[in-house]
């Protein structure tokens, strides 16, 4: 029996799993994946050989990561109960849709990434997978060039430098990014993923630990001191709240990546173990974070990321740890990236699992034209809660909730996703995951824009000029 013509999968390794009114064994599972490894021992070059482990150590360096520090300027905003509230909520269906994201792909083992999966949900369309893969390339460019940008910030804080040596440290990021992006497996990224997480969480840390020590905030008014609400304060608007919302959603929704580092694990009905142990880390350190630094600065005093309210030397100090976090994950979306074009140009040329010069040629090549882009939209929008807001609303609405919303549909088509109680109320949780997804879509983009043109642009054209 193919595991392609059979449903969902529910559960971390289960002895059998019941798939429309079938039962499949976890041996049959397996027997799928073993075969694709085995497709794969005589190339040059192997995809299939991520272990739990190092899923686990590409997953920590994507989700412990930069963002964390917006997350008190969202408590900010939101008050200090629903900042919590809403970032335990948002954990929760995250893990609940990768869980579904992740029975898809063991329902469908030939799926790469997303855009396969695009493909699937919207009955083989082409034209979805091409508009998919728009999407895909869209939202990791732009997660690169958040780190260009604020890698750039931080060598510019460092260094004291102006405002027109921002634009050369995002070169010089640009540069490093590239030759980590280098590598063409994931396997070989996972060391430095554990190295990443580990500096961010250090640098995480230190801030927490600096917000409490020091005398002040930085921009401290005599006489005002640091306030800290329950609850937001009167006069906060929808568009303030909603931003702060898209800060803590963009943190932790990060499953357009999934797919690609499903398809690179030896044994994929490992993956929850990964994921589990990821999301537990998440809420421990994301709620920390925000609640401690806010209740230290308060809300007059709050910057994102929250590195800006410390101390110039507090800030020297807790920044420059997240340096190695800010270089290696906008190397994993630019690797990410990479893959899928490079399969799409070698669909079944031996180029696809070789070490020919043709191949590394094309991968390199592939490589930097993802950060030439990357630079060049860090230059464009150089406000780093708008950056994090706009790829909110553009891209995780759909592939934070409506795709997976769509999958649970698929994987329980007719009349089998009603059959019982709880059944029926997994479904109409995915039809609301799927409706909340627009909303983020349609309001969340509004918002972003709203914020982004309510300000003063500088769009550096100038210092790009000054490169040439």
């Amino acid at each position: 029996q193919k595991m392609s013509d059979k449903g969902s999968f529910i559960g971390d390794r289960p002895k059998s799993i019941d798939v429309d009114g079938s039962s499949i064994s976890d041996s049959d599972i397996e027997k799928q994946f073993v075969i694709r490894v085995a497709q794969e021992s005589q190339n040059e070059v192997k995809f299939r050989t991520c272990s739990w482990q190092k899923t686990a150590a590409l997953l920590f360096s994507e989700y412990i990561c930069l963002a964390i520090l917006s997350f008190p300027w969202s408590f900010s905003v939101l008050g200090m109960v629903p900042g919590v509230i809403v970032t335990l909520a948002v954990a929760a269906s995250v893990q609940y849709t990768s869980l579904i994201l992740w029975r898809f792909c063991l329902k469908h083992p030939d799926v790469r990434d997303v855009c396969d999966i695009g493909r699937i949900l919207f009955g083989g369309s082409q034209l979805a997978y091409n508009i998919t893969a728009v999407f895909f390339i869209l939202n990791n460019t732009f997660i690169q060039a958040l780190h260009c940008l604020v890698g750039a910030k931080l060598l510019n804080t460092l260094t004291n430098g102006s405002a027109a040596c921002t634009v050369v440290w995002s070169v010089v990021i640009a540069c490093i990014c590239f030759f980590i992006s280098l590598p063409r497996t994931l396997s070989q990224l996972s060391g430095l993923g554990v190295f990443s997480a580990a500096t961010m969480g250090i640098a995480v840390l230190l801030a927490m630990i600096f917000a409490g020590i020091q005398d002040h905030p930085f921009g401290y008014i005599v006489g005002q001191e640091p306030l800290v609400t329950a609850f937001p304060v009167k006069g906060t608007t929808y568009v303030a709240g909603m931003s702060a919302f898209l800060n803590i959603t963009y943190t932790f929704v990060g499953q357009i990546t999934l797919p690609s580092f499903i398809a690179e694990m030896k044994n994929p009905k490992d993956f929850p173990k990964a994921l589990w142990a990821v999301t537990i880390a998440e809420v421990v350190v994301f709620t920390l974070c925000g609640a401690i630094m806010y209740h230290f600065v308060g809300n007059q005093y709050m910057t994102a990321p929250a590195f800006g309210s410390l101390q110039p030397v507090y800030k020297k100090i807790a920044f420059s740890f997240a340096l190695p976090t800010i270089i290696f994950l906008g190397s994993l979306y630019s690797s990410v990236s990479a893959r899928f074009v490079f399969f799409r140009i070698f669909r079944d040329s031996k180029h696809r699992h070789s070490n020919t010069l043709v191949a590394w040629t094309t991968w390199a090549g592939i490589v930097a034209a993802t950060w030439v882009f990357a630079f060049i939209i860090a230059e464009v929008i150089p406000f780093f809660s708008d950056m994090l807001s706009l790829m909110s609303s553009l891209f995780d609405g759909w592939f934070g909730f409506i795709f997976w919303g769509m999958a649970y549909l698929t994987l329980y088509p007719g009349v089998k996703k009603w059959a019982g109680f709880w059944r029926s109320s997994e479904t109409v949780l995915n039809y609301v995951i799927i409706v909340f997804g627009f909303y983020i879509l349609i309001a969340g983009t509004y918002v972003s824009w709203w914020l982004y043109y309510s300000r003063p642009k500088k769009i550096n054209i100038g210092a790009l000029f000054l490169l040439l």
